[in-house]
C-alpha cells in the first residue's frame, strides 16, 4: 500500500484497523496522535494537525462528542486531495462537509468491536465529492478487520443498531442461554464456551451454506422434538417485539447523537 495512512484518535478500533493494515501490509507508513495513548507501529505525532499534514488516508476515531472540535482544529491543513474518514456514530456526512470543507473526499464508516478479531462488520458510505477508487481504498483496508458493505447514508442509523451496537445485544443473549443452561446443573464456563461456539457455528452456517434462515431451522428441527419445543416457545413469546423495539431506539438514539 502506497498511501500513507493517518489516525486521530488511537483506541481500541483504531488499534485493530491498524493491526489489520500490518498484518497485511508491514511497510505502510501509519501516523497518530493521541495524547492518551500509542500503538506500536505507528509514528506518534504531536498534534492532530500533524497526522492530518502527514497522511494522504485520515481516519478519524475519537468519541461523537468530541469529534467536531477536532474538524475544527485541524481544518485549515485539509485539502481536497487527501481522504477523510470518521468511525463517529451519528456524525453525518453534512457534518463533516460543515467544519472541515464541503468539496472535500469524505467517507462514513460504521464499524464494530469484533473487529478486534478480524471478525468485523463495517458500513461504508461515500461522501459527495468521493470517487469510487477514493472508496475503494479505504474499503480495501477495512477488508483487514472483516466484511465490508457499500450503503446509503439513509441506511447508516439502522447499521447502526444493527452490526455497530449489535454485538451487546449477541453477548447478552450468549450469556443469557448459558446461564439457563448453569440453571440445569453445566459449569458456567462450560456452557458459556458450548453457547458461544453454538452461535459462532449458526452464524457460518447462516454465512457460508447459502440456506435460508427458515431452512436452518427446519434442519434443526425434528417435529415434536426437542427444538421444537423451543420454537413454539419463542414463537409464541414476545421477543420479536422487543428486538424490534431495540433495534429502532438504538437507530433513534444513533440519529440524535449526529444533532448534539
Amino acid at each position: 500500500m502506497n498511501k500513507k495512512i493517518g489516525f486521530i484518535g488511537l483506541g481500541k478500533m483504531a488499534n485493530a484497523i491498524i493491526q489489520g493494515i500490518l498484518r497485511n501490509n508491514k511497510n505502510t507508513e501509519i501516523y497518530g496522535f493521541d495524547p492518551n495513548s500509542s500503538i506500536e507501529g505507528v509514528k506518534k505525532l504531536n498534534s492532530n494537525s500533524q497526522v492530518v499534514e502527514n497522511a494522504d488516508i485520515i481516519f478519524f476515531c475519537t468519541k461523537p462528542f468530541v469529534i467536531k472540535d477536532v474538524f475544527d482544529e485541524v481544518k485549515d491543513v485539509c485539502d481536497n486531495e487527501k481522504i477523510f474518514v470518521s468511525i463517529a456514530a451519528g456524525i453525518s456526512l453534512s457534518v463533516m462537509e460543515e467544519h472541515l470543507g464541503s468539496q472535500r473526499k469524505f467517507v462514513r464508516v460504521m464499524p464494530n468491536t469484533p473487529a478486534l478479531v478480524a471478525q468485523g462488520a463495517c458500513a461504508v458510505v461515500k461522501g459527495n465529492y468521493t470517487t469510487q477508487k477514493d472508496l475503494d481504498e479505504v474499503k480495501n483496508i477495512l477488508s483487514n478487520i472483516g466484511i465490508v458493505t457499500e450503503q446509503t447514508e439513509d441506511k447508516i442509523n439502522a447499521i447502526t443498531a444493527l452490526s455497530g451496537s449489535g454485538p451487546a445485544y449477541y453477548y447478552f443473549l450468549i450469556e443469557k442461554m448459558a446461564k439457563s443452561a448453569e440453571k440445569l446443573g453445566l459449569d458456567y464456563q462450560t456452557a458459556l464456551k458450548l453457547s458461544a461456539q453454538t452461535a459462532l457455528g449458526s452464524a457460518k452456517m447462516i454465512m457460508e451454506t447459502g440456506m435460508s434462515v427458515e431452512e436452518l431451522i427446519r434442519a434443526v428441527t425434528t417435529p415434536g422434538g426437542c427444538t421444537a419445543v423451543g420454537n413454539d416457545i419463542l414463537n409464541s413469546s414476545k421477543i420479536s417485539e422487543i428486538l424490534d423495539d431495540t433495534i429502532e431506539k438504538t437507530a433513534k438514539k444513533a440519529s440524535e447523537l449526529g444533532k448534539n
